[in-house]
């Protein structure tokens, strides 16, 4: 405040030299931001003679995004350090003008001559306080776009399941087991319901990951190259949860289909001068009777595991022991969308593979000997 004392305020409070150094700085920033985008372009431009998997994921990874992101950072930085250039000047030319202020203040004669230089003093620091609000709008604007933002929960979320939809499916199926298992408890008829859901979904995944080559590939280098890594655990892992998950909507659908199929051909053998269309009513109710039964039989299924392993124990908590085996495969669903952790990645993994083994593939099995029960002639 002394070097303002008749004034008595910094009308054009700024550091010329520090807002120079910093511009020098940025400057020198998207100078080797520059060239390291061209580097990474040639780089691209110049790897065709290198051939493979390596080459090709090499070309992919820089190709992608990070030619993109170096070209964003330097044209925000050197429109950063051109904005900076501006305001420096700016700075210099207020500062000029209030010292020149002072001097005239501390120089007056009279009560009026001080408050118009004060006057003017004002409308300088309401000149410079607008123009320093410009160029921090000016440079949060070029430094948004200086990296890729983390992306929100919800957009983290979303990118996974359009990414890989067959395992988003795999995951919804998981989830709305464990629910359709919860509410079967209280309310069986709508338990059985989402159930049901959860089954389509599982075989929508099975057929989407089966069409997909990357998929089938992690499988058969596993077993032709003896590649035994992560990806081939999870996704065996991945086809034994979603072959499992199907079985009850197939049996549904087999079961239905050959019930249907005979009360139709008996209502248009009971009445042959009739229309073709004679049998679809009694052929869709005796579908749909029987694809609810032949479901609602296989709900009441256990693993034979944990059947013998709870052999003591009462019906009411042999239930909420299924639910909570439903609900692990719900879990590591859910906890698929977390930020990218291996370790929790692997860990799931086992957790479903367990579970798989142990309860998902027994009661596959035992459910569907006991469908083939059903429809065999």
């Amino acid at each position: 405040m002394a070097e303002h004392a008749a004034l008595g305020f910094d009308p054009a409070p700024g550091n010329p030299a520090a807002v120079l150094a910093l511009t020098r700085k940025l400057g020198a920033s998207s100078k080797s931001l520059g060239e390291a985008s061209r580097v990474v372009t040639d780089l691209v431009s110049h790897s065709s003679s290198w051939q493979g998997e390596a080459a090709t994921a090499f070309r992919a990874s820089l190709s992608r995004d990070l030619p993109r992101y170096l070209a964003s950072a330097h044209t925000s930085l050197a429109e950063a350090a051109r904005r900076l250039t501006g305001w420096h000047d700016t700075l210099v030319a207020h500062r000029e003008l209030a010292a020149r202020y002072e001097t005239q203040a501390a120089a007056a004669k009279t009560p009026e001559a001080l408050s118009d230089v004060r006057r003017l003093a004002r409308e300088l620091a309401a000149e410079h306080a607008a123009a320093a609000r410009r160029v921090a709008a000016t440079l949060n604007a070029a430094t948004d776009k200086l990296a890729p933002k983390e992306p929100g929960l919800l957009a983290s979320i979303w990118h996974k399941i359009t990414e890989d939809p067959a395992d988003a499916l795999s995951n919804a199926s998981a989830i709305l087991g464990a629910i359709g298992a919860g509410v079967a408890l209280f309310f069986p008829p709508a338990g059985l319901a989402i159930m049901l859901v959860g089954s389509g979904l599982s075989l929508a995944a099975l057929a989407m990951h089966v069409s997909d080559a990357k998929f089938r590939k992690s499988l058969t280098d596993g077993f032709t190259k003896g590649q035994f890594d992560a990806d081939f655990w999870k996704s065996s892992v991945t086809l034994l949860g979603d072959t499992a998950g199907s079985v009850p909507g197939v049996a549904a659908i087999a079961s239905g289909a050959k019930a249907g199929t005979a009360a139709a051909r008996a209502a248009m053998a009971a009445a042959p001068e009739a229309s073709a269309l004679t049998g679809l009513a009694p052929g869709t109710t005796a579908f749909r009777q029987a694809a609810w039964s032949t479901s609602d039989d296989l709900r009441q299924i256990e693993s034979p595991l944990t059947g013998w392993a709870m052999r003591s124990s009462a019906q009411e908590t042999r239930d909420r022991v299924g639910v909570a085996v439903a609900g692990t495969g719900a879990l590591t669903g859910v906890l698929d969308y977390a930020p990218d952790n291996d370790a929790l990645e692997h860990g799931c993994t086992s957790v479903d593979g367990a579970r798989g083994v142990l309860d998902d593939a027994p009661s596959a099995v035992k459910k569907s000997h006991h469908v083939w029960s059903v429809l065999r002639p």
